[in-house]
This record gives C-alpha cells, structure tokens and sequence, in this order.
C-alpha cells in the first residue's frame, strides 16, 4: 500500500462525505440540509491528510535492535519484520476470528529500505528469537553482547532502543555522540539530570533522534489540531484525560519466561545504574513496578496522554504540577503507584477566544489513573465554545453558553446535547482487538490511524518518518524538543507523587525550581 499524497487526496475525497465526518442534524429535509451545509461551512474543518515524507533511497539502513520484548518485537514488525512464532499466532487467530486483520495488515504494510543487521538483549532466549527468524540469506544479522560493541562495531547506521526506562538515556547518548542514529522509546530519559545531558547530544550530533510517541502520525489528533486553531471550541480551560485498567497486562504483571534464569540472563547489564540486587526474575520481565528501572504510571502511561495533547496545543512544559496517588489495588511488592492525579497548571496559556479580548487565560491538565478498573473514560477538551472528545475519532458538543454558537444555540439549529462534528476515519474499517490492554491503546489513537479508509500502525508510520530523515533531512515529529517536554512534564508528576508537594518549573532558566535540602533525582529514584 503506498500513501502518496496524491493517493491520500483521492481517498479522502469520499471520506468526510461518506461517513467520515457527519453531522448529528437530521439532513432529512431540505432545510435541514441547507443548515447543515451552513454549519459545515462555518466550521470549515478539512481532515487532515498524512504527511508526505521522501523516499528512503540508497542502500538498505543497517538498524540495530536494543531490546527485544514486547514492545522491540512490536518496533521489528513496524519495520516490515515479523517473528516466525507471531506469524503463526495471528494466522490461527484469523482462522478462529475472520476479523482478527493483523497478519494481513502487516504484510499489506509498505516495505522500508532497512536490514535488521543486530540484535543486542541481555535475555539468550530473545536474542536467538530474533536471530531465528530474521537472520536469512536475505537480512544477515549479528548478536552483540553490550550496546557499546553494537554502536562501534561500524556495521550499524541507526538503534532502536526499546529496554527499562533505566537505559534509555545512556544508551541514547551514547549512540548520538558516535553519530548513530536513535529511536527511543518513552520516557526519553529516567532522571532530570540526563534530560539536559541527552538534549546536548542530540544537539551536537550529526545523527537523528525521534521519540516513540508514535501518535503523533493519528490523523485524528492532527486534526484536531486544525480545529483548535480555528477556534472551533473557543478557549479551552481543562483537559481531562485519563488511564482505566483492570487486567493483568495492563498492570505490568507480565509472564516469567521458563528459560529465565542466571544462566541465560546477564543481570549484571540488566542493573546497570540501578542499584545491586540479587538475581530476580520478577524485576527483569516486569521492571515497570519500581522506581529503580521504570518510571511508574507518570512515565509510563502519563507521558503519553501528554504528549498527545502537547501535540495537538503545543502548551510545552506546566508551570507547577500537584500529584497524588497511592498503591491501591496492587499490593504486590511494588513501589510505583497505581493510582494517580496529576494536575498541571498553565496559567498563562491561551487557545483564543470569542469573548472580549483578556477575559480568558489559563488551562489545567488533568490526568486520572487506575490499574483497577477498565471502564473507559475518555480525553476531553473543554472550551468556553464547546467540548471535543478525542481519541482515534473525535466529536464535538456545542457550549449551551456559547458565544461564537449563540445565535445557531438561540434559533435551534444546534443543541448542546447533540454533537456538530465527528470525525471517524474508522467508521468502514471493522476492527478486532485482541485484549483489554489493545482496546486501551486503540481508543485512545495509540495503536492505528487509518488513510483511504484502511487501518494502517502508527509506528510503522513514526519510524518512517525517522528512516526518511535520517536519509534525507527533514523535521521529525517528536524530536528532541518535544522528547525534552515530554520527559521534563513526566519528571515532575513523579517528582510530586514522591515529595507530596508542588513543582515548579522556571521557564526563563529552563530548569526546575529548587527546593532547600531535596536532590530532585534522589528523590525520584528513591524506592518510596
């Protein structure tokens, strides 16, 4: 499937007509369709199309895989590779489920100019997975035993770095000051402190870095961006967006592998810079639950619904941010929460009005999460014109005390309780999604976008567009600015939850605004 922008401009062309975008107002009548015409032109929302990026031409990249869990066996399948043993886990479960489409979509998937030529995981068992099945005559591929010797071995051009948040940074470092080019995974970093060292590597370097936030290529959130710059919902004062989990999997409880054990597993590189513990299989598959290796739910889930919204507003870093939480439903062993508020104020930031110039000013960020319960409660924006919802499709209410809409809410040509928008790039494409944890990050537009109506992995996208710059040149979605954001906003939730009192943030000096007597990366890597 190739997404030209040409072939994107002819698909879209049906989708907002077809089903794509829709107007609740009954368009039965012949008034009825003059008004929605009316409503549809004043709006003047256009879904928005991919982005164009230039052809990866020349010799296959030679990329390096750092990591080979689940989410570096996902990033390999975003790569056009995909394991002999998933393969034939999805061809059964289409057998079994006729709308259970991931094998079909990955081989439907464009293929990049890339030769999976390393592999590097501490675990024997990951490292001969992936050696078992991508090491052919076609792609030759070398285990290395360390990051280092993979970075200087001069038979790598880019990493893909998909281990405990612990090594990002170093890793990524790293890689930048030899000028390989670097996808990381989120959190960008573990401390404040290597925040700033990886901002000043990637600024020095010859190479790229993007950030795996990859719903940044949501065509949804890219439209929604359009909307709020119209005006569409007036100023928006709050954000409410959310984390709702109630399985296993999404609680980090992961299954210990039959093969683990000291023998197979070099814990001596897996502790790196955490502290010395004694071999523990609970630790390595399922680092997520404590401080030393991961970053809890402010690193982990927060740093997503963040940056999906700095995305779409670009309000950068808060000035202060409060955090609660607890470990409520989970008493496990574990040290991160699982519950958490985060607030984060932006006192001065501003999406327009359509009131008298200076009344509005100001937003909070509201994120709510539990690892024990599943109910969905969606992302709002809210503002003084209207609300939208937003996820992989977004709608939009009407304010009953609306100024921009007052005269449409006035006449009865709109209603606050009855939607005036929604965009569902979906609404022709049934999907089956396998778990709890999928459905989590489908809904919310982490998962897949779709162009011309068919489904298509947003990583596949992000990291096309890191291949093609890294290539070519070009501007990357979430490069070292919004990785800076992102890591930096994280950091302070979870330096919040741990002080139990406000952080601020100095926007003049870009650091974070001390407090007597506290070493800020003590206190996040602190156990408690």
């Amino acid at each position: 499937m190739k997404f030209t922008r040409r072939d994107a401009l002819k698909g879209l062309g049906g989708i907002p007509l077809m089903g794509a975008v829709w107007w609740a107002g009954a368009a039965n009548t012949v008034a009825k369709k003059r008004e929605r015409s009316a409503i549809l032109e004043q709006l003047n929302i256009q879904p928005s199309l991919p982005t164009a990026v230039p052809a990866i031409g020349g010799k296959p990249i030679r990329v390096g895989i750092i990591g080979f869990g689940i989410r570096g066996e996902q990033l390999c399948r975003a790569l056009g590779f995909a394991t002999n043993e998933w393969k034939d886990d999805m061809r059964l479960a289409a057998e079994e489920n006729p709308k259970h489409s991931a094998l079909k979509d990955f081989e439907a998937q464009d293929k990049l100019n890339v030769q999976l030529a390393g592999i590097c995981d501490i675990f024997d068992y990951r490292a001969n997975r992936a050696l078992s099945s991508f090491n052919t005559e076609d792609n030759k591929m070398e285990r290395f035993r360390t990051h280092q010797e993979m970075i200087r071995s001069g038979k790598i051009d880019a990493v893909v770095i998909a281990t405990p948040d612990h090594w990002h940074a170093p890793m990524s470092i790293d890689a930048l000051e030899n000028n390989i080019h670097v996808y990381v995974e989120k959190p960008m970093t573990h401390t404040v402190e290597e925040t700033y060292r990886l901002r000043e590597a990637a600024r020095n370097s010859k190479a790229t870095l993007q950030v795996g936030h990859q719903h940044r290529q949501t065509l949804s959130f890219q439209t929604a961006k359009d909307i709020i710059q119209k005006g569409t919902l007036g100023h928006i004062s709050l954000i409410q967006t959310n984390t709702n989990r109630n399985d296993d999997n999404g609680a980090w409880m992961y299954d210990i592998h039959p093969e683990a054990s000291p023998e197979t597993i070099d814990w001596e590189l897996f502790l790196g810079p955490a502290p010395k513990v004694p071999f523990n299989k609970n630790h390595f598959f399922r680092w997520r639950k404590w401080w030393a290796y991961g970053s809890g739910l402010s690193g982990d889930l927060l740093s997503h619904d963040y940056d999906r919204l700095n995305c779409v507003l670009e309000m950068g870093i808060p000035d202060s941010v409060m955090t609660s939480g607890g470990i409520y439903t989970h008493r496990d062993g574990r040290n991160v929460p699982d519950v958490l508020n985060v607030n984060m104020e932006y006192p001065n930031f501003s999406t327009g009005s359509s009131q008298k110039s200076g009344k509005e000013k100001g937003m909070t960020f509201v994120y709510s999460a539990t690892l024990g319960n599943g109910f969905s409660r969606p992302t709002h924006l809210m503002g003084h014109d209207g609300t939208m919802e937003l996820g992989n499709r977004l709608t939009i209410w009407p304010d009953s005390r609306s100024t921009r809409y007052a005269d449409m809410v006035e006449e009865g040509k709109m209603s606050p309780g009855v939607p005036i928008y929604q965009y569902d790039p979906s609404a022709s494409s049934p999907d089956a999604v396998a778990s709890a944890t999928s459905q989590y990050f489908a809904d919310k537009g982490l998962m897949w976008t779709y162009i011309n109506g068919a489904r298509v992995d947003s990583t596949f996208l992000h990291m096309r567009e890191w291949l093609s710059s890294a290539r070519n040149g070009g501007k990357l979605s979430c490069g070292i600015k919004e990785g800076f954001e992102e890591a930096i906003a994280s950091h302070m939730a979870g330096l919040s939850y741990k002080l139990g009192r406000r952080i601020e943030w100095d926007n003049e000096t870009e650091t974070l605004k001390s407090i007597e007597g506290i070493d800020f990366d003590e206190a996040l890597l602190a156990s408690i």
